[in-house]
């Protein structure tokens, strides 16, 4: 017998939560033609899944959850579909969410690095808490986020399901494949590539570093340890102009940030250039010398991977949920240790033998990781809900 979800992709359009709506919506679309789906969404006409099944259909919602009452409507409207379950993507419960409904989490992050203690962040703690104590099931994206779960919000944990995340397909590209496994000094772009970085007027080797600049990304020391590189490169024929390209956030945001980029005096070698395409952003992957990712505190991570696809070497900390994702496909560096950032980095550039190692293991370790199986594991998710809800 077939059944009907009703998806929340409202936030289809955000960095990173749109990044997971849209794939695993789309693996939803290749491995199941029978169960009927509805994807609450803020617009009509989302083009990135104007190609799904006939098992598809939209709803469209556009009001902001500003307020309670909004909740109560937002939870209203979706009452009326009578699915057997209801699939929220993200830790963000509506107060009066209808049962039975599954969350994905993707992360503690907010909870584990947030310095207030007012009564606006007890409100936040209280609502994640109550949205997944009272979820039928919640979706962690790794087994870091799911130890995260249970221990900091007392959620039993067979209650919590690990399905992970994988890289965008687009990330997936035909360039990638020869480009890094040679010398930098023999790397020469594809004409399409070219265009994209002469609009960008980038005609230098550069790191590059794709995500928030949050202050448990460690971005600060990122750029100290770029500071110190920059020093022991100086006289180098290749790398003596090397540049940090940082592409999710504005320098503006935050101070700390400021200061770094100012006391290591790299204020031109430091670019922040905010959001760009994705299919810009994969010739960012695919042009860097190298990706470096020294965050403290990831729920899933997939910079990392992206970047692996794209055939670049990656540079990331051992922490959190980072083991399961770079495996040993990664150079490993202590993130609070700005020099070790900057030996990890320095090798990297400079032993050809160990690039060509870490790309390899990088392409090997994409394998693990995949939007159908993923796809696979949360519709296995849907149909074990509704078996212990369903009424007898």
């Amino acid at each position: 017998m077939s059944f009907r979800v009703v998806f929340d992709a409202r936030r289809i359009r955000d960095f990173g939560i749109g990044t997971y709506i849209r794939n695993l919506v789309l693996g939803l679309g290749h491995v199941d033609k029978q169960n009927h789906y509805t994807l609450v969404l803020p617009e009509p006409d989302v083009q990135e899944f104007a190609d799904l099944p006939a098992n598809f259909e939209q709803a469209i919602y556009s009001k902001a959850e500003t307020s309670p009452v909004r909740h109560l409507q937002f939870c209203l409207f979706l009452k009326k579909f009578k699915p057997q379950v209801y699939h929220v993507p993200l830790n963000a419960v509506p107060f009066w969410m209808p049962k039975p409904y599954i969350v994905t989490i993707h992360d503690m992050g907010s909870l584990l690095f947030e310095t207030g203690h007012g009564f606006r962040n007890n409100l936040q703690l209280y609502r994640l808490r109550r949205g997944l104590l009272r979820a039928d099931q919640v979706v962690a994206v790794s087994s870091a986020t799911r130890r995260d779960v249970e221990s900091v919000l007392g959620i039993p944990s067979h209650r919590i399901r690990t399905v992970y995340n994988a890289p965008d397909p687009l990330f997936y590209s035909p360039h990638s494949l020869p480009l890094k496994c040679v010398g930098e000094e023999d790397l020469h772009n594809p004409p399409e590539m070219q265009r994209v970085l002469e609009r960008y007027q980038i005609h230098y080797p550069f790191l590059l570093y794709v995500g928030r600049t949050n202050p448990h990304k460690n971005i600060p020391r990122l750029v100290e340890a770029f500071s110190v590189l920059r020093g022991q490169l100086k006289e180098h024929p290749l790398y003596h102009d090397l540049r940090l390209i940082i592409i999710g956030d504005h320098i503006s945001r935050h101070a700390a940030l400021r200061h770094a980029v100012i006391q290591g005096k790299v204020e031109d070698s430091v670019r922040f250039l905010g959001f760009v395409p994705i299919e810009t952003l994969r010739v960012f992957y695919q042009a860097a010398s190298a990706f470096v990712f020294p965050s403290l505190y990831e729920g899933f991570g997939l910079p990392p991977l992206e970047a692996m696809a794209c055939g670049t070497p990656v540079i990331c900390s051992e922490v959190s949920s980072l083991p399961e994702v770079v495996g040993d496909a990664a150079v490993i560096v202590n993130p609070e240790n700005v020099f070790d950032i900057a030996r990890g980095i320095r090798e990297t550039l400079l032993d050809h033998d160990l690039r060509r190692r870490m790309i390899e293991k990088g392409f090997q370790q994409l394998r693990r990781f995949s939007w159908d199986t993923s796809a696979r594991q949360v519709l296995e998710t849907y149909e074990e809900v509704i078996a212990r809800t369903r009424p007898r």
